[in-house]
Formats: structure tokens, C-alpha cells, sequence
């Protein structure tokens, strides 16, 4: 785990449902945000123990992108006594995942507003107090920077997406927006690497909700189970 910048911590693992062959990296993304009141947990995967000392002592919430990156959320929430925000789940999801769930265009009290993402329940994150975005699935990494992944939308969602509503959101505010210099100082926290234990539209199969940790900033494909 490293610290990017004053209180934002990152860290990879390996997704364990990750086969060879897949279009998205076996090494998924996790944050941590520290905003000088609570720590901010974001999609956790194979959380290391430097989260656990950062939580000691304070309040801490875990907050998800998106219901399929749940990763190892349930168990380091019941490890650190800590709430879980997680937006609806998937219509018919069998085993949605338990916690406080919230909506775009919420204020959450712990200091996050949540805006419309990819599609209506992966959401992008704003945190003022760091000043920093977390998207889970609607911006990606292939291996040529960030993107919006319009082969995996499949909700309507036009190509000029990314631009329409960087011009709305708040991630406009912030420093660590990559739309607004050409080498931003801190990049937006993407936890979507992967299609997250789901398939995309396009390969004819449905996409399936899954629960299982990884990094915030980078979608998780570990199974819910």
C-alpha cells in the first residue's frame, strides 16, 4: 500500500476470479481516504494490515462504487466494526449486498456526494475534503490511461459521455481531474480495471453481481459468497 498524495492511500491484489484470457488485468484497485475526521474505505480487496491500524481509534465507513465491487467489504466491515454505502443492487440480485444504500445525487454523512456514473448504480464519488473522485466501472485503465468504457455501457449511454458530464460534475473542482491538464497532479481513483465478476453486454451472456473485495479504483470480479 502507498500514499499518492496526504491521505489517500492505494493498493493492488489479484482478483481471484480472474482467468487468463480476460479482457481486463488480473490486478485490480483499492483506496483509502483519510479526511481528517474518518478513514474512507473504497471497494477493498485483500485489504492490507495498514488499513486496520489507520482505522484504529477513529470512525471508518467502506464505501462502494458500485453493488458488484463488494470484494471483501462484508468481512472488513465486520472486522472494524465500520457501516457499509453501497448503491441499489441489480434488479433480481439474490444476495444483494447489506448496508446503507445511496443513490446519485446523494450527500452521504460521511463526506461523500455520489454523481450519475456508467450506469444508474455505479456511481462516481467526489470527496471534498481530499479533493479527489473514485469511479469504480465508468472510468477504466487498459494499459493507455483512463477512459470511459463504452463497448461495456449498456444503458443508453452515449460516446461523448465522459465529456458532457465532466462538464457538470463535480470532478470539475478538483485537481486530480484528468480532464483538466494534461499531467494532473493526483488522477481520478478508478477501481475498474475489470468487468468486476459480471460479463459485459456483447458476449451474449448477462452480467452477474458478484461479491468480493478488491481496491477502489480498480472493479473487482470476486464473487459474492
Amino acid at each position: 500500500m502507498r500514499e499518492l498524495r496526504t491521505g489517500v492511500w492505494h493498493w493492488e491484489a489479484p482478483h481471484p476470479d480472474w482467468k487468463p484470457g480476460e479482457e481486463w488485468g488480473q490486478v485490480v484497485s483499492s483506496y483509502a481516504i483519510d479526511d481528517g475526521e474518518r478513514l474512507l474505505v473504497f471497494d477493498p480487496l485483500a485489504p492490507p494490515s495498514q488499513i486496520d491500524e489507520l482505522a484504529a481509534g477513529r470512525e471508518t465507513a467502506i464505501v462502494l462504487t458500485t453493488p458488484w465491487h463488494a470484494r471483501d467489504a462484508q468481512s472488513l466491515a465486520e472486522r472494524l466494526g465500520a457501516p457499509i454505502y453501497v448503491p441499489p443492487p441489480d434488479e433480481g440480485d439474490p444476495n444483494p449486498v447489506e448496508g446503507q444504500v445511496f443513490r446519485a445525487g446523494d450527500r452521504l454523512p460521511i463526506g461523500v456526494e455520489a454523481f450519475p456514473g456508467m450506469e444508474p448504480n455505479d456511481l462516481v464519488l467526489w470527496v471534498e475534503s481530499r479533493r479527489a473522485l473514485v469511479a469504480g466501472d465508468t472510468l477504466i485503465d487498459r494499459g493507455h490511461g483512463l477512459e470511459f468504457p463504452t463497448d461495456w455501457a449498456n444503458k443508453g449511454v452515449p460516446p461523448d459521455w465522459s465529456s458532457r458530464r465532466c462538464a457538470r460534475c463535480s470532478s470539475c473542482r478538483s485537481s486530480s481531474c484528468s480532464r483538466r491538464t494534461a499531467r494532473p497532479t493526483t488522477e481520478p481513483l478508478s477501481s475498474a480495471r475489470s468487468p468486476d465478476a459480471r460479463t459485459r453486454p456483447g458476449a451474449g451472456e448477462n452480467r452477474t453481481s458478484a461479491r468480493a473485495g478488491v481496491r477502489a479504483g480498480a472493479p473487482l470480479s470476486r464473487r459474492r459468497g
